[in-house]
């Protein structure tokens, strides 16, 4: 599995929703609610960076990973474009 195939599965969930698909519903609920999620998963990965074992940071990196990907969906923002973004501060 790839970060591509993931973000391309929550683009199908987003433009074809699927009853009890949990990214069906965060679509659903909308930006705020997306946006909050990812608020949520980067204040626990804070703090299991500085409290937990690195089984649960993985755990909690992975939430916030998903949950990012789910929001650059919402805007409609693709990989590549942050891609595009990384390499033009490369270049810097």
């Amino acid at each position: 599995m790839s970060i591509q195939w993931l973000y391309d599965v929550i683009q199908q969930r987003r433009d074809r929703p699927t009853e009890g698909s949990y990214t069906s519903s965060l679509f659903a609920e909308g930006l705020p609610k997306i946006a909050q999620k990812v608020g949520e998963e980067a204040s626990e990965v804070i703090v299991a960076a500085l409290a937990e074992d690195d089984q649960r940071l993985i755990e909690e990196v992975a939430d916030l990973s998903y949950h990012t990907l789910v929001l650059l969906a919402a805007r409609n923002i693709s990989l590549t474009d942050v891609q595009a973004e990384l390499e033009r501060r490369h270049k810097k």
